[in-house]
C-alpha cells in the first residue's frame, strides 16, 4: 500500500471528510502517476476523486468490528517512531 494514504476505519475521533477525500485524491496520484492533472485530464481525475471519496465513505460506513476505537494520538506517534527507524542507518 501507499505509505502517504493512512488507514482510516475504527478511529476516535472518526475520519473527516477531508481525510477521507485526502486518501482518496492520494490513491487517485497514485494510480494515474499524476501529481497535478492537465487540464485536459482535470475533470477526469476530480471526478474520480470524488467517486473514490463516495466510495470509501460507503465502506467505512458499512463496516463493523468489537476491537476497541484506535487513539489517534498513539497511533500518531507509533508511526512517528516507525518512520524513525526506517530512517536509521545500522
Amino acid at each position: 500500500m501507499c505509505r502517504n494514504i493512512k488507514p482510516l476505519f475504527n478511529f476516535e475521533p472518526p475520519v473527516t471528510d477531508d481525510e477521507v477525500h485526502d486518501a482518496a485524491r492520494q490513491y487517485v496520484r497514485k494510480v494515474s502517476g499524476f501529481g497535478k492533472p492537465s487540464r485536459a485530464n482535470e475533470a477526469a481525475f476530480e471526478a474520480a476523486v470524488e467517486e473514490i471519496a463516495a466510495a470509501t465513505a460507503r465502506l467505512l460506513a458499512a463496516l463493523e468490528t468489537r476491537a476497541p476505537a484506535k487513539d489517534r494520538a498513539t497511533e500518531a506517534a507509533r508511526a512517528r517512531a516507525r518512520a524513525g527507524a526506517r530512517g536509521r542507518t545500522g
